[in-house]
């Protein structure tokens, strides 16, 4: 889920350690004013590994078989996915803002990420449907973990930003058809999707995310 594109921030001490992937710019959920129970001053190492591979095998540790994926499906996975983090963000705030580990992130802050990977994949769908073979602008998800402070925003307001970004998404590849499923884009590193493809490699982000923080494979 993470790509090359992303890695431009050097690891420092003390820092989290998050599988994640690539997403746009987006706006940020309400912050609060509360102190986390997780320093964003930490830092997250970020994780350079490219996971185009989902697209070739089932993952071991959550357990999705992307490649096995049917396309109509994604709208409804999409969906499913937003409602489990919905009830995963109804549990108690502080359990929510605590980090397992140092080098972990908390449950707050994979939600806060799923929300902007969410976001970033419908501004991608639109740049394939509406031009030809576009190139995706970076983003760096560890560096935008710390400027918005993930640890710190309401998981109220994450809930419910995340239900409308997925809702917002599901739709989008809902009213996908025919030849546009073989649009392209291209990212950074050279990794070239159709949208057929990006939907199948986008559906193992939040899912993946989701056996982070509740341990269920699929």
């Amino acid at each position: 889920m993470t790509s090359p594109e992303n890695a431009a921030a050097v690891p420092t001490p003390n820092t989290a350690v998050h599988p994640a992937d690539p997403a746009d710019p987006a706006d940020p959920a309400d912050l609060t004013d509360l102190t986390g129970l997780t320093d964003p001053a930490d830092g997250i190492v970020p994780d350079t590994k490219d996971w185009t591979w989902v697209l070739e095998r089932a993952c071991p540790d959550c357990g999705l078989d992307s490649a096995a994926v049917d396309r109509a499906s994604v709208p409804g996975l999409i969906r499913a996915n937003a409602d489990a983090w919905v009830a995963v963000l109804a549990g108690d705030e502080d359990a929510l803002r605590r980090r397992p580990r140092p080098e972990i992130w908390s449950d707050l802050e994979y939600a806060c990420h799923v929300r902007d990977v969410f976001r970033l994949f419908h501004v991608r769908l639109n740049l394939m449907l509406d031009q030809d073979g576009p190139d995706f602008p970076n983003w760096d998800q560890d560096e935008t973990a710390v400027a918005e402070r993930y640890g710190e925003q309401r998981p109220s307001a994450v809930a419910a930003d995340l239900a409308g970004a997925g809702r917002i998404l599901a739709d989008a590849f809902e009213r996908v058809e025919g030849e546009q499923w073989q649009r392209t884009g291209n990212r950074s590193d050279g990794a070239r999707f159709t949208v057929e493809s990006f939907s199948r490699y986008l559906v193992h982000d939040p899912v993946h995310h989701l056996y982070d923080v509740t341990g269920e494979r699929v």
